[in-house]
């Protein structure tokens, strides 16, 4: 846990917590939650234990939620295990965890012999499972080039360096497309994940839709390249391009920014858009809806050509299940997600390189967490 990120999630929802000195030991454990404040620094109660699994790319995001949460509510106990979206749809679908975290939505569609929308519903005794937009994390293209504080990347030429094709940083095709920067002729190490990961599948689909006449194969967790070295979850890419110089990968953006990597510009043909907040915030707000009724999957946009929005942002979702879960269970996962999609928690996400969901998207998520049941 890192105090520094601790203190701004906390400082943010100080305010709300005052007013919630007593609500943990008031609640028994299977009793619906209640509310207090107002819905932008509402919170709610209840005692037991929620645990788990999945995407690492909200790793540090749900550290610190699960951190002010428990400082709200000190009867309340969440674990969260960072083992990649695979693993966690895999381990809700078993009924091994209450929650899973993932960087796509289930799958409607047969992968390997399984239809994960519907493995779901069966592990929820028959009810639907939900895909639940929690955390929206732009996804970095973090690299280590001594001299280099500027790099741009078009779409064509990111495939490329992640397929072998380009194997130098002064190449000519990077050289054109970032006029004034002097670049080494270092070479080109990439780095990605190894394990099953939705960080790789959104990447890739980012890939596809705006590269794909070089990115031909077809978007997946298992990483689809033929060029680098893979290594495990998010802190692994970004260790392993920290330590070589020359190196890059995709990675979810507070892990680049913790480890003091350098950071691309991203044009997709409106001009260099540099990572932000507020670039990334505006790719999620065009995103239509794409699930029914409470299952809020979101499509994504990635070949976007609009001005200052950053394009590779990824979203995370929860996986639940709309009915099912025990009692108590139930009644903990709500209290949980409700202060997740709060207002003031969304709001100090900002401080962890995540952007915060739009407010439209904030109000579905909202609706959906009350009408778990």
């Amino acid at each position: 846990m890192k105090l520094s990120r601790q203190g701004r999630i906390v400082g943010v929802f100080v305010a709300g917590m005052l007013a919630l000195a007593a609500c943990g030991s008031n609640n028994t454990s299977g009793s619906e939650p209640s509310a207090s404040g107002s819905a932008g620094a509402s919170t709610a109660c209840a005692s037991g234990t929620l645990n788990g699994e999945g995407s690492t790319a909200q790793q540090n995001a749900i550290e610190e939620v699960i951190s002010s949460f428990q400082d709200a509510c000190p009867d309340a106990t969440v674990n969260y295990n960072p083992t990649g979206s695979g693993a966690g749809i895999k381990q809700f679908n078993a009924g091994q965890v209450d929650f899973g975290g993932s960087d796509s939505p289930l799958k409607t569609q047969a992968v390997d012999g399984v239809v994960e929308a519907d493995a779901a519903k069966q592990r929820c005794g028959g009810n639907e499972a939900w895909d639940l937009p929690m955390v929206a994390g732009p996804l970095a293209l973090a690299y280590n080039l001594s001299g280099v504080d500027k790099l741009v990347l078009t779409p064509d030429l990111i495939a490329k360096i992640f397929l072998g094709q380009i194997t130098t940083w002064n190449d000519p095709a990077i050289a054109a497309v970032n006029s004034g920067t002097s670049l080494p002729s270092t070479a080109i190490k990439v780095f990605y994940r190894s394990d099953e990961s939705g960080t790789t599948e959104n990447f890739e689909k980012y890939l596809a839709a705006t590269a794909p006449s070089v990115w031909t194969a077809t978007p997946s967790k298992a990483w689809a390249g033929k060029a680098g070295e893979g290594r495990e979850k998010s802190a692994g890419v970004a260790e392993g391009v920290k330590s070589t110089p020359g190196g890059i990968g995709y990675m979810e953006w507070s892990y680049a920014v913790d480890n003091q990597l350098g950071i691309a510009q991203v044009d997709n043909g409106g001009g260099p858009v540099e990572l932000t907040g507020e670039s990334a915030g505006k790719f999620i707000a065009v995103a239509q809806p794409s699930g029914q009724g409470n299952d809020l999957r979101l499509t994504l946009n990635y070949a976007t050509k609009e001005p200052g929005v950053y394009p590779i942002v990824l979203v995370t979702y929860e996986i639940v299940c709309s009915k099912g879960l025990a009692a108590d269970k139930t009644a903990l996962l709500k209290a949980f997600l409700a202060h997740f999609v709060s207002t003031d928690v969304q709001s100090g996400l900002n401080d962890l390189q995540y952007a915060p969901l739009p407010a439209e998207v904030q109000t579905k998520v909202q609706a959906a967490v009350q009408a778990i049941s």
